[in-house]
């Protein structure tokens, strides 16, 4: 490939690089654990942006189940937004 002509067509690509920026920001995946108890939603710079919380399993006796449930939905909706 000519270096020349990728020089010319920098202005291309950083445009189609802000359109892809722009498409993955608004791609979404969700993650679930404890059969669905928790549900995590990310977007596609794999920030949170939405948490489902069962009732069931809001028990404060039973604070670090919870924060493992949360850690596993997020870990599942980051490896589905992986595959995406």
């Amino acid at each position: 490939m000519n270096p020349f002509e990728m020089i010319k067509n920098l202005g291309g690509l950083q445009s189609q690089l802000k359109e892809t920026q722009e498409k993955i920001a608004t791609l979404k995946a969700t993650g679930s654990s404890g059969g669905n108890m928790v549900q995590v939603t990310i977007n596609g710079k794999f920030e949170m942006t939405d948490i489902k919380l069962d009732p069931i399993c809001v028990d404060n006796r039973d604070v670090a189940m919870l924060q493992d449930l949360i850690i596993a939905a997020h870990h599942a909706a980051c490896e589905s937004m992986q595959e995406t």
